[in-house]
């Protein structure tokens, strides 16, 4: 199994959409690269947090490489927006892909060169500098329960991503 940090905005429609896909084991919605810690959903919109709306993805990269799960990804961000997807404004809904790593395990080498690889074919499609940061994670919170799977609990609840996209794997 392998961890990627996703983050696309509000985390309720990237949580939702990525848990449609062979290889997803799990997906947790939370809090990640801030200043502080443990901290709740309404200090991150309203207290300078720094944290971003941030999806935890467990995989199994024999199902669901990493690159087809970042291409997955980019089909749900607008990759030039800064601090903004959809109607969602603000530095909570930066666009990010945070990952674990230690130098020294191959693995961990080879997750990074597949972040680049995709990074470099969505670059080259749009012809302009992406806006998502690529870092290693610095620290990850988990969000409060109401908002895990929010909207399999709220069909109906707003979401920046397309309805359709959130259904491909039943295509």
């Amino acid at each position: 199994m392998k961890t990627l940090y996703l983050a696309g905005g509000c985390f309720w429609g990237t949580q939702k959409f990525l848990d449609q896909f062979d290889g997803v084991a799990e997906t947790e919605v939370g809090y990640a690269n801030g200043r502080t810690a443990n901290p709740t959903y309404e200090e991150v919109c309203r207290k300078g947090t720094g944290h971003a709306e941030t999806v935890r993805v467990e995989y199994d990269e024999t199902k669901l490489s990493t690159q087809d799960l970042l291409r997955y990804y980019f089909m749900t961000i607008d990759p030039l927006s800064v601090n903004r997807q959809g109607n969602d404004i603000g530095t909570q809904y930066r666009t990010g892909i945070y990952y674990l790593t230690d130098d020294a395990a191959p693995e961990d080498v080879e997750l990074v060169e597949d972040i680049y690889t995709v990074l470099e074919e969505v670059k080259a499609r749009v012809g302009r500098p992406l806006a998502v940061e690529v870092l290693p994670l610095q620290n990850f919170y988990t969000a409060e329960e109401y908002h895990q799977k929010y909207l399999d609990k709220n069909p109906g609840g707003y979401c920046h991503i397309p309805r359709n996209l959130l259904h491909l794997e039943a295509e």
